[in-house]
């Protein structure tokens, strides 16, 4: 067994962030007519991972991290994961 997966964190170790990611990048695709946003961002965010090739070419990237300091700015759902988190590393 991996004894990383069984580390107890601090509570400063598991917080709620919110991300920003600024990606741009020329591709070249088959017509990108999806209809579903969320699989037009999938399909490009797979295609930017990949990596610049002769297919696409990588402009400019930019990534925010910020870790929420009021939690109640998170989902109700978002809330309760973070607490089971913590109450499972506390247990562990």
């Amino acid at each position: 067994m991996d004894s990383s997966t069984n580390r107890s964190l601090p509570d400063s170790d598991v917080g709620i962030y919110e991300c920003e990611v600024r990606l741009k990048f020329r591709i070249i695709e088959e017509q990108l007519t999806m209809t579903n946003k969320e699989e037009l961002v999938e399909t490009l965010v797979d295609a930017f991972a990949y990596g610049s090739d002769e297919y696409l070419e990588a402009i400019d990237s930019q990534v925010a991290i910020e870790q929420l300091q009021d939690v109640a700015k998170a989902s109700p759902e978002m809330r309760r994961q973070l607490i089971r988190l913590r109450n499972s590393n506390r247990l562990a």
